[in-house]
Order: structure tokens, then C-alpha cells, then sequence
């Protein structure tokens, strides 16, 4: 059971339940495997045989898979609350495994707002089917020279030819040809059978040329990098993935070009509302690490938790944990269920709870002394993967700048 205290007293037994059986998961699934998969070579993380496999396997069983799919076509039913509660418990069982498993649904999510006959029975069908893990997606966005750049939506960057995708679409006939590459941070990209790929359509327009497509990758032209070696969330895989002459039907092109900044502004309004809570989900776990220890450790001839340099860095970080739930909480059921979305809120939201996680266990790593930085211990892996937070799924740097403009035009005082 989880063991803060749930200070909405409104909770549906739908929501208690996803609550109880996500961290269950997280207990005896999601943190073994993670620190098992974090001391491997990140060809061994996906190489067959390994857990991570068991683990995606056990999720799609219990059809974690299809949280963002309407329920019309297959998809998990849960309120925004709900959705909020799943993805704290999932960041505070794996932070790597919650964005690995938050991602795979990506491209059969989108291709199943198309409404198109033949994208619902050969993409959407299959993976809301699937209880094996063996449709997985990727998000890809980030390019080697394309990076948070690419999400200024509505400021003056976002039309500049220099910020256009070099993944380029060309139209031939009844199909599009897409050439270049996908950098090193997609995740998912070694192992994803289907890539929601952002790509250029007119290199013109700049960002605001592009558009976005469904594309498997088992088709022609398409080979991958190697997965990336990196200092924390290690269980989430991501490499490049290179398209050369790579045909896919036009229907498989999601969204227009005139459409397509309202759909990256959507897209981000999810994306960071789901690391808000995600990253709320890390600084718990942090918190509960800090806490445990100074409660076991003497020092003094008292428990640390005693002395009151220590209560005071404990209820600082007892703080950052309640209010990043508080407000990522807010930002994505308000987002949930407004549009045009006020993405300045969720932006907010990932700024903060992703900073609130690496201070938190950043301070507990404090609270442990030198038992923090030993390999093996929770509190070090935990502050690997927080740091990663502020730099993935756009900057938090060029994410405030995307969302300051709205701020400032928007605001009434």
C-alpha cells in the first residue's frame, strides 16, 4: 500500500484500486527489475532473455498498454485523476520503466484519433489486442540538430527555416518517402516496432511546416543505432533510428501541415502534464528513501531524524513532494478536459515536479552520507534518474521560454 496521506478524501474505488495495483506492480515488478537492468550493458538491457521483456510482457497483460486508447476502440477507461495517480505510482516504482511504458502507446493513440478505417485495423486493432508486448512505440521527435528547439511552439523560432526537421516527407502518388534520421534520445528506439514520427513537410515554414506520421519499422530503408549508454533511468532504452527511401501510405500521415502546431502544442501539454506527475512520483520515492534512513541511522547517540538540522532538510523536502502533486495534479485534470489547453500550466508542472525530484534526492543523498553514493543503493539510482528529467522531453530552460509568452499575453492582473 502506499503510505502518504491521500488528502482527497473524493477518491472513486476505480482510482483507490489503480492506485493499490500500480504500486503492487511497482513493488514486486518495476523496482527489482530496474536495478537489475541499471548494472547491465544497454545491450544486454534488451537483449532476449532479459527481465525487461518479463516486465513489459506483465504490463501489457494487465493492459497498462492502453491507458491513453479510447475505450470505444480497446483503451484502459480513467479519469484524469485516475491517470495522475498511475503515473506518480509508476515514477515511484521506475522512472525509466514509467516513461517506457508511458511512450509505447504514443503512435497507436494518435492513429486512433484518425478515425481512418484501414490505420484502425492494421495499427490501433493489433496493439489494444495485444497482451505480449509486441507492438511497442516510440515518440519521434528529437533530431541531432533538432532538439528542444523544436517545441517554441508560437514563438518567433517556430516559423525560421533554420528550426525545420531534416527528416523530410515527400508526397509520391499515394504514399510519402521519408529520408534522414532520429537522434540517439528516442526513447524506446531500439526496441519499438512503430515510431510516431515527426518530420518536415516544408522546410520553408520552419517548425511550423511539419507534420506527423505513424511509421513501423520493420519496413524497408529502416535500421537502427545502438542503444544509447547513459547515466541514469538505464532500463529505458533509446537510440537513433536512420530512414532512408522509406515508403509509407498517405493515410498513415496523421496530421495536416496547417494542423500541426495546434497538435505539438496539444502534444506537449500531455507530455509534460505525464512528467509532472511521473517526476512527483521520483521525489516520493526520494523523500521515502531520506526518511527511512534518518529514522535507522544513529548519530549522536540518537536517530538522525532527531536532530533538528535534519527535521529541518526533512519537512523542506516533505513540502516539495506535496505541492508538486498538488500542482501537477491540477495542470493535468484541468488540460484532461479543456481546449484549447493551457499549456503554461503543465509546463509549470514539469518544471517544477522534475526540479522538486532532483533536490529531493539530492537532500536525501545528504541524509545518507556516504552510503548514498554507493552503487546499489536506491538513493543513488534515483538521483541518476532525476537528473535526466530536466533535460528530456524539452529543457526546462527552453520549455519556460515556450510557455512564458502565454504567461505574459494571457495573464490578467
Amino acid at each position: 500500500m502506499t503510505t502518504y496521506l491521500e488528502l482527497n478524501k473524493e477518491l472513486t474505488f476505480d482510482e483507490s484500486n489503480v492506485k493499490d495495483q500500480v504500486h503492487r506492480f511497482g513493488v514486486e515488478y518495476l523496482r527489482p527489475a530496474a536495478a537489475e537492468l541499471d548494472q547491465l550493458p544497454p545491450e544486454e538491457v534488451i537483449a532476449s532473455g532479459s527481465v525487461l521483456w518479463e516486465v513489459l510482457r506483465k504490463a501489457y497483460e494487465l493492459g497498462f498498454h492502453t491507458r491513453g486508447l479510447p475505450e470505444a476502440l480497446g483503451g484502459a477507461g480513467m479519469s484524469p485523476l485516475g491517470g495522475h495517480i498511475f503515473a506518480e505510482e509508476m515514477g515511484w516504482s521506475s522512472a525509466d520503466f514509467a516513461i517506457s511504458l508511458g511512450v509505447a502507446p504514443f503512435p497507436f493513440s494518435f492513429a486512433a484519433m484518425s478515425g481512418r478505417t484501414s490505420v484502425l485495423e492494421e495499427i490501433v486493432k493489433p496493439f489494444t489486442e495485444d497482451k505480449e508486448a509486441r507492438y511497442i512505440g516510440c515518440w519521434a521527435i528529437t533530431e541531432p540538430q533538432h532538439g528542444s528547439d523544436g517545441l517554441l511552439v508560437g514563438g518567433e523560432q517556430f516559423t525560421k527555416p533554420e528550426t525545420a526537421f531534416d527528416l523530410f516527407a515527400r508526397k509520391d502518388g499515394d504514399e510519402y518517402v521519408l529520408n534522414g534520421q532520429k537522434s540517439a534520445w528516442v526513447s524506446n528506439g531500439t526496441i519499438a516496432t512503430h515510431a510516431l514520427m515527426f518530420l518536415g513537410i516544408d522546410r520553408t515554414r520552419g517548425s511550423a511546416g511539419s507534420s506527423v506520421a505513424i511509421v513501423p519499422l520493420d519496413l524497408p530503408g529502416v535500421t537502427r543505432g545502438k542503444p544509447l549508454d547513459k547515466l541514469g533511468q538505464r532500463a529505458l532504452n533509446q537510440g537513433e533510428i536512420f530512414l532512408e527511401d522509406v515508403r509509407i501510405p498517405k493515410d498513415y500521415m496523421l496530421v495536416a501541415t496547417d494542423a500541426y502546431p495546434f497538435t505539438i502544442e496539444t502534444v506537449l501539454t500531455g507530455a509534460n502534464a505525464g512528467m509532472g506527475a511521473t517526476f512527483t512520483g521520483v521525489a516520493r520515492a526520494a523523500f521515502e528513501e531520506g526518511l527511512s534512513f534518518a529514522r535507522d541511522r544513529k548519530q549522536g547517540g540518537k536517530a538522525i531524524c532527531e536532530h533538528q538540522a535534519v527535521q529541518l532538510k526533512l519537512m523542506d523536502m516533505f513540502v516539495r513532494v506535496e505541492a508538486a502533486r498538488q500542482l501537477s495534479r491540477a495542470a493535468m485534470s484541468y488540460n484532461s478536459q479543456t481546449m484549447p489547453p493551457a499549456l503554461q500550466y503543465s509546463v509549470a508542472s514539469k518544471v517544477f515536479c522534475t526540479e522538486a525530484a532532483f533536490t529531493v534526492a539530492s537532500d536525501a543523498m545528504q541524509l545518507h552520507g556516504g552510503m548514498g553514493l554507493a552503487k546499489g543503493m536506491l538513493i543513488e539510482k534515483l538521483f541518476r534518474d532525476a537528473r535526466a528529467a530536466m533535460i528530456e522531453d524539452g529543457t526546462n530552460e527552453v520549455l519556460s521560454l515556450s510557455a512564458v509568452r502565454r504567461v505574459i499575453d494571457s495573464y490578467n492582473v
